[in-house]
């Protein structure tokens, strides 16, 4: 009922949509375009559900395709499916979550044709000192990695890898497969080197802009909508303070983790806010990531995630990984014998979650 319902409301939006919306890229393909317009449609009629690497592995099993931690708990896949780029940039053959690159785009090219959404985030190397995304010992990265800094000439490098990988991004038709990249995120936080902290509001745009504009002019990609996530913030300005500009983002969204008290109302707030600057600027607005650390709370789902954002019009909110190494990290999204599975499953049902049979 929840899909024959969802398939007369995008039958009857894009009827009824004369001017539609179109991406930020004025060279879009095609496949970008209608996802982009899918998006906004779907906004108003509920809230896809995403999980990260949620085809790469899960608490009990590691690359085993058609897989998902999420179906096993609900009977349906998650609708927007997360991958990592983080490592690409070395050259290596396997990704920082220990992910085959080649398995990636296999499991891309899976879920496009299915019917699912990929995102990308990209955690790359701190170009000046070596270290991870996460050295914020120099508040000098940024600026050596722009035109005229020390590190340029290797930050190019690091993007013709990341162009690579999303030219080869095709389906088996050819066509390239649309994808939400999602770089330089959680930047009103100082934990990774393009933080707050670590450069100036200048340099962060330059950073959005060169990127952008060299993946879009120098390797001609059109299939990528690209996504600006801040972490917590309080109001529009702040928000927006760093936002590299219209001609070039096509998502807001933003991380927040539930690590105290106050988690509801800032998520409330933060909701609030991005779901007003997407509307405003005609953009799509996600929940980018989120997740209980804890992994204990038995109706997160329900009572914390749902019944803040359901009064919001956003696209999607997408949890953090199922590490299939235990020790390693909590696993933030569903799995069976969690002690969230049941609320989960109420979180499933609910009219306002949409997941990939409701939106195919």
């Amino acid at each position: 009922m929840k899909k024959l319902f969802l398939i007369g409301f995008l039958i009857s939006g894009l009827v009824t949509w004369a001017a539609k919306p179109v991406p930020s890229d004025p060279k879009a393909t095609p496949e970008a375009v209608k996802l982009y317009q899918k998006m906004l449609i779907l906004e108003s009629k509920g809230m896809m559900f995403g999980h990260q690497d949620a085809f790469a592995y899960g608490t009990q099993w590691y690359n085993q395709p058609g897989r998902s931690d999420v179906k096993e708990v609900c009977g349906d896949h998650p609708a927007i499916i997360g991958w990592e780029l983080g490592h690409l940039e070395l050259g290596n053959v396997y990704s920082l979550d220990s992910v085959y690159f080649d398995n990636i785009r296999k499991g891309i090219q899976y879920a496009d044709k299915i019917g699912a959404i990929n995102t990308i985030s990209w955690h790359h190397r701190n170009a000046l000192t070596g270290g991870t995304s996460w050295d914020v010992s120099s508040k000098k990265t940024v600026e050596s990695i722009l035109p005229g800094g020390e590190k340029h000439v290797l930050y190019l490098q690091y993007l013709d890898k990341v162009a690579d990988f999303m030219l080869s991004l095709k389906n088996e038709n050819g066509k390239f497969i649309p994808i939400l990249f999602r770089p330089y995120h959680e930047h009103t936080g100082s934990w990774f080197w393009w933080g707050k902290n670590l450069c100036t509001i200048d340099q962060y745009k330059a950073l959005w802009r060169f990127t952008v504009n060299y993946l879009r002019n120098e390797k001609n990609i059109h299939h990528l909508l690209f996504s600006y996530s801040t972490d917590r913030f309080s109001t529009k300005e702040e928000y927006l303070e760093r936002y590299p500009g219209d001609d070039i983002i096509d998502l807001v969204g933003f991380d927040l983790y539930d690590n105290g008290p106050e988690y509801r109302s800032v998520l409330d707030n933060c909701a609030k806010i991005v779901s007003q600057v997407a509307a405003e600027k005609g953009k799509i607005g996600a929940v980018t990531e989120a997740g209980d650390p804890t992994g204990k709370k038995t109706e997160w789902w329900t009572k914390t995630i749902l019944e803040t954002i359901r009064p919001y019009n956003l696209s999607y909110v997408l949890v953090w990984r199922n590490s299939f190494t235990k020790t390693k990290d909590v696993p933030f999204g569903p799995y069976k014998g969690s002690p969230s599975e049941q609320d989960f499953v109420k979180f499933y049902k609910d009219p306002k979650t949409l997941f990939l049979n409701d939106i195919k």
